[in-house]
């Protein structure tokens, strides 16, 4: 079982540090070839639309919405939740891959200087709370019914799920807390175990 993260641009090593910190193979993925060999990837925290322009510009962002489509778990962070929600409000004319029936605000949360960091309640990996880092985070402000909520802050969801695709509005990879990324990894090697 291998984990890719999109190496486009953004928190690539930070992810790539914390699965190599739970004992999982990984790669940068930035090629076809790359994409072709991993069994699950993590879409990082940057700038959605610079990651959209060099995923058209690579050939990926066809393959890439073929292979989610198909089942491959994909798990997508700040940014990355961008890139898979279905709309994006604050922004209509962007694309996205439209993986993920939920509407977002980018900045949703704010500017950077209004970044945070707060303790929220994740059942799923735990009891314990989870502290979540949010910088220029998306806002989800709708949530189709079949999509899952797993987290929310202040009334709003800030972790989804539905099926293969998991997002979140939050930063995990700059935390010392492994839980999610471990969440994930599990969800990877079921899928891989078929």
């Amino acid at each position: 079982m291998k984990i890719g993260v999109l190496g486009m641009q953004g928190d690539i090593e930070e992810h790539l540090a914390m699965l190599e910190k739970i004992g999982i193979p990984s790669l940068r993925v930035k090629t076809l070839k790359d994409l072709n060999s991993i069994d699950g990837l993590i879409i990082p925290g940057g700038e959605s639309t610079t990651m959209v322009k060099l995923l058209k510009k690579n050939g990926l962002f066809d393959e890439l919405y073929a292979r989610i489509t198909k089942g491959m778990p994909v798990y997508g962070t700040c940014a990355g939740m961008i890139l898979l929600a279905k709309k994006i409000v604050s922004h209509p004319e962007q694309d996205s891959l439209k993986v993920l029936d939920i509407a977002v605000n980018r900045n949703g949360y704010g500017r950077q200087v209004d970044s945070f960091e707060v303790d929220i309640s994740i059942p799923i990996i735990g009891q314990e709370p989870f502290r979540a880092i949010f910088i220029r985070a998306p806002k989800i402000v709708e949530v189709a019914k079949d999509v899952e909520i797993l987290a929310t802050y202040d009334g709003s969801p800030v972790m989804v799920r539905k099926g293969n695709v998991f997002a979140s509005s939050f930063h995990p990879e700059i935390s010392n807390d492994t839980r999610i990324h471990e969440l994930f990894a599990k969800v990877v090697k079921d899928a891989v175990a078929g």
